[in-house]
């Protein structure tokens, strides 16, 4: 692998040469390696295929579980979320002591505890992390999806961005069918206030708890906020913008 330093970037194909992006970056290599036509027919590979067959269903999941947050993630991911989260979910799929190799996967391993302990405590920003950010205790109702902070004091207990007056909080909980795909969320309404230091309780209740089958996740997302003249306008800097998974059911 090498990287491009001429002035005009290249991505594609040209011959027996790849040019590629990754990460802000410009790289070219040979193509290479072994036919698919061997991989997909030849016996030497059956475990290439189970281990594909099965990196392939976890990246389905992640994708239809980043497709169900969309509305939250926007605001707070980086730019690995996609490998991270397929990282955990293979590391689910491994919980599925019940289907033969090559087809285990990640609805039957979330079914279990440690499955559902490996998702508890994801956050979809790295740069920003809820246990960082957040540093005050909160309660979870999981019967109905409330999570309760008492007596917060912003400004001492939230690490913030500079030039951010005002931060929101806003919980979900989103049922995820991992076999069926399907999945539903539901959002609180949005608490927002001033970073000063005036205790402020405040409970986040979503609409309902989603009437489908499936796993409920329990989310938290803090968004920072800059005022100018009365009106509040959203960071560019989305380092400190948060969104957590607080509870696994």
């Amino acid at each position: 692998m090498a990287k491009q330093n001429g002035f005009l970037k290249i991505e594609g194909t040209l011959d027996n040469l790849i040019f590629y992006k990754r990460d802000g970056t410009y790289y070219v290599r040979k193509k290479g390696g072994i036919s698919k036509e061997r991989i997909h027919h030849e016996p030497n590979f059956i475990r290439t295929r189970e281990n594909n067959s099965e990196f392939g269903s976890c990246g389905s999941s992640g994708k239809m579980l980043r497709q169900a947050l969309g509305t939250l993630i926007i605001r707070a991911k980086d730019s690995q979320l996609h490998s991270r989260l397929l990282s955990v979910l293979l590391q689910i799929k491994n919980c599925d002591t019940l289907s033969v190799r090559g087809k285990r996967n990640v609805a039957t391993g979330i079914a279990t505890t440690e499955g559902k302990q490996l998702l508890m405590g994801f956050n979809f920003n790295a740069n920003a992390l809820l246990n960082t950010v957040l540093h005050a205790a909160y309660d979870l109702n999981t019967s109905t999806g409330a999570i309760t902070i008492t007596a917060l004091r912003p400004a001492k207990q939230i690490s913030y961005p500079n030039g951010a007056t005002h931060v929101s909080f806003q919980s979900a909980v989103c049922v995820v069918d991992f076999e069926t795909q399907a999945h539903e969320v539901a959002y609180s309404a949005v608490v927002n206030f001033t970073l000063n230091l005036t205790p402020t309780s405040f409970s986040l209740l979503p609409t309902h708890i989603p009437n489908i089958t499936g796993t409920q996740l329990f989310l938290l997302s803090l968004t920072f906020y800059q005022e100018i003249n009365g009106v509040q306008y959203a960071l560019k800097e989305d380092g400190f913008n948060v969104l957590g998974v607080v509870g696994v059911v």
